[in-house]
């Protein structure tokens, strides 16, 4: 089953558009990275699927249903998490926060504390469950993020540059993470680091008020250069390419 499906879809700001047109579809268990510059809809398309915006025009399903009856099948990890450095929340803390919307008593039940756990196994980080979430390093704090965005067990994740404001060691370590889950779950995520996820995602999903989807194998630096002009670097992967074709929509 599809995991993303837009059709024709638009979206303004007020009069000022942002997405046009914009048909595409991405199946399940696949690692989709999202570019495009500064400005282009990328955060904006991200909002679409999670329900947060609707569009002027144009339907959107996700799983099957209409963004907002399906928004507690998604795990969502934003670009920017306010926290109070000051606020005494432990790791397990943060990640149970991602179980808020499967509990109505307003207390964490077993399952929570499990589900939780699970996922700080799953970032690599459940050694830390008790540390101060404010002392971490930049990208242990990313991998609780994450780990909070997968603790409420969704079908599809959503990540909004998850590897800004870390080193490229840290950078590669995520993206492990990612290519990871994507063995179970749907993953797509903006970035502007093709050079290094070209080697690991399924497709490249290119937005700039339009949307394109490539396989990577069909991208080099020149390409996105001239059709979106960032200023990036992609190597080949080519294991999407014998069985399909890219699609401009």
């Amino acid at each position: 089953m599809e995991q993303i499906r837009f059709d024709k879809v638009s979206f303004a700001y007020a009069t000022i558009p942002v997405l046009e047109d914009a048909s595409f579809q991405i199946g399940p268990k696949v690692l989709v990275c999202i570019v495009g510059p500064n400005g282009s809809g990328k955060t904006t398309l991200l909002r679409l699927a999670l329900g947060l915006e609707k569009p002027t025009e144009g339907t959107i399903k996700i799983l099957g249903k209409p963004p907002s009856k399906a928004r507690h099948l998604v795990g969502y990890v934003p670009q920017h998490a306010l926290f109070d450095p000051a606020f005494p929340a432990s790791v397990i803390d943060v990640v149970l926060m991602g179980r808020l919307g499967r509990t109505w008593t307003g207390f964490y039940r077993h399952s929570d504390f499990e589900a939780a756990l699970q996922a700080l196994n799953e970032v690599g980080i459940a050694d830390y469950r008790d540390h101060p979430f404010s002392e971490l390093s930049g990208g242990q704090r990313q991998r609780v993020l994450i780990a909070r965005g997968l603790a409420s067990e969704p079908h599809l994740l959503l990540l909004d540059e998850p590897t800004s404001n870390v080193d490229q060691a840290t950078m590669k370590t995520l993206y492990r993470v990612l290519q990871d889950l994507s063995r179970r779950m749907t993953v797509v995520f903006v970035s502007h680091d093709l050079g290094l996820v070209s080697t690991i995602v399924t497709s490249v999903m290119c937005v700039n008020r339009s949307v394109v989807v490539h396989p990577t194998c069909e991208l080099t630096g020149t390409a996105i250069r001239e059709l979106y002009g960032l200023d990036l670097s992609l190597g080949r992967h080519d294991h999407r390419c014998a069985e399909e074709r890219h699609s401009h929509d």
